[in-house]
């Protein structure tokens, strides 16, 4: 009976070390230029022990964009917090600014974005949205803001993705700095 929990409980320790493993390999590669092997090797397991805890590619991708979506309203908490007013707006400008800080490192970011990519893959596409849903009524709840007010928090967040993607922000051109105007991210 020992051994069985002891195996139960380095499943469970390991799961979220993988999950992370593979959140940095599918950010890298997308996900079909990743392989189970490529996230074994970063979590430096044996890709059958990846099998074993995510028995399909698929699966373990959602696993990686759950722990992205996690990473993320952790952020937006942590602004919200950081909010010298409670003012709807005033906390949605600080959660902005947690998550311009947040995806600085860009993995979660170009996690997103491969998972946009891929969204009509059954698994992932509700996994997308699920975390989408889930970061919007924290938006909601936290600032107390109107509909549009979340929506245009939404937008301006897709906004920051291909600013920052596309490295819009760098271009001289009156188009780019149209866009990216008023957007600040930190260095």
């Amino acid at each position: 009976m020992t051994g069985r929990s002891s195996i139960l409980s380095t499943a469970d320790t390991r799961r979220p070390l993988v999950a992370a493993a593979a959140l940095r390999e599918f950010a890298r590669g997308g996900y079909h230029g990743t392989t189970v092997a490529n996230v074994a090797r970063e979590a430096k397991i044996s890709p059958a022990y990846v099998f074993k805890l995510y028995p399909r590619k698929e699966a373990l991708f959602v696993a990686a964009l759950e722990a992205c979506f996690d990473q993320i309203v952790e952020a937006l908490a942590e602004g919200a917090d950081a909010s010298a007013s409670s003012l709807p707006n005033d906390v949605l400008d600080a959660m902005g600014d947690a998550y311009a800080a947040l995806i600085r490192d860009r993995t979660l970011l170009l996690l997103q974005v491969h998972a946009q990519s891929v969204a009509d893959i059954p698994e992932i596409g509700d996994a997308l949205r699920t975390g989408l849903a889930k970061v919007t009524a924290f938006a909601m709840e936290r600032s107390a803001g109107s509909d549009d007010d979340v929506q245009r928090f939404m937008a301006y967040g897709q906004l920051c993705h291909l600013i920052v993607t596309a490295r819009i922000d760098e271009i001289p051109a009156t188009w780019a700095q149209t866009l990216s105007h008023g957007i600040r991210h930190p260095d």
